[in-house]
């Protein structure tokens, strides 16, 4: 069903099972010493009973039909089976030639003999099947668990195969502008180009990084930004907080940053952005506004940019993000909160 074999006896669980029976043999031949003092044979005998029939329905019956949904057959399998032992167990003292204990025949605990000695071994023989379906249960959620994180790291490999080349191609086509208009500001531009592929290559690769070099990249963009553009007196970033021992799930905001230069364009040349970062604790408080540019959206590119972003919080924050995302007339705005790790 999972792909390999639930194997019923591992080193450990060996031990965990010797030790249990050992201890629960210790307290019919500790009655029995008590009683006779010596370790009478019956008692010894009747120990040996309750882990034949733990076994058999522990490492034949349950995984041979019961987890095999074969249930009636299971069912009458272990009627049968328990009829057949438990005859076998009474008569024990008659076939195999040992003493028997000496009770009082008018006393209860003789008259009830047969229905305590079934209905102790059925318990027994219960309790097998219950420990075993169990572990099926403890052994099928591990794999279950174990088969969404790959799910969830596949996603994220995806995703992140995704964002890499889109964030790479828009800093390039940055340096492009600059080289085109034959800028002075060309060369500064591919130094901070550098950093940004050299974050985006290597640090980008793991689950977590740590705010500080986040923020430091997104720095680093804003600036190869402002290198580009005409005008960008109104281009502003702002960094509250304490985040230095913090981390984060690396370019989890720049997506947004991304979309603000892209469409934030007027119609007289000036751009309009402003970013604020703000830590308070283990929050963080992301909010973005742009004023909407002259250029269309399209909606192609920026509906992968913002679904990966989605699919990266999702993932990765499932349960401690809020996005909220204001398509005014005249005005973008994101504002992003992470409960961070």
């Amino acid at each position: 069903m999972f792909g390999n074999k639930e194997n019923p006896f591992k080193t450990k669980e060996i031990f965990i099972h010797l030790f249990g029976w050992l201890c629960l043999a210790s307290f019919p031949l500790f009655i029995s010493f008590t009683i006779f003092s010596e370790f009478h044979p019956m008692a010894f005998l009747r120990v040996l009973l309750p882990p034949v029939l733990f076994y058999v329905n522990y490492a034949v019956l349950a995984p041979k039909l019961l987890l095999k949904k074969r249930i009636f057959t299971y069912i009458v399998t272990s009627v049968l089976f328990l009829i057949g032992f438990e005859i076998l167990a009474l008569n024990i003292p008659t076939l195999i030639p040992i003493d028997q204990l000496d009770l009082p025949q008018d006393g209860f605990l003789y008259r009830m003999r047969y229905v305590v000695i079934g209905f102790a071994l059925t318990a027994f023989f219960l309790f097998g099947g219950v420990v075993r379906l169990i572990k099926h249960i403890y052994i099928s959620d591990k794999l279950s668990r174990q088969n969404d994180i790959r799910k969830t790291r596949t996603e994220l490999e995806y995703l992140k195969a995704q964002l890499n080349p889109h964030f790479l191609f828009n800093s390039l086509n940055c340096i492009y502008s600059l080289v085109r208009d034959n800028s002075k500001e060309a060369s500064n531009a591919v130094i901070i180009l550098s950093e940004l592929m050299r974050y985006t290559l290597y640090e980008s690769n793991q689950d977590r990084v740590l705010l500080s070099k986040d923020i430091e990249n997104i720095k680093n963009y804003v600036s190869l930004q402002k290198l580009r553009l005409s005008n960008s007196e109104k281009v502003q970033l702002e960094i509250k907080g304490n985040y230095e021992e913090q981390k984060i799930a690396p370019l989890i905001m720049m997506t947004f940053i991304e979309n603000a230069f892209k469409y934030g364009t007027d119609y007289d040349g000036r751009t309009e952005v402003h970013i604020v970062i703000q830590v308070i604790g283990n929050h963080l408080f992301f909010d973005i506004s742009n004023l909407k540019g002259t250029r269309n959206i399209d909606k192609n590119n920026s509906g992968i940019g913002l679904n990966n972003v989605k699919g990266r919080l999702n993932l990765l924050y499932p349960h401690a993000h809020s996005l909220d995302i204001d398509k005014g007339d005249r005005e973008y705005s994101v504002k992003l909160h992470l409960t961070l790790d």
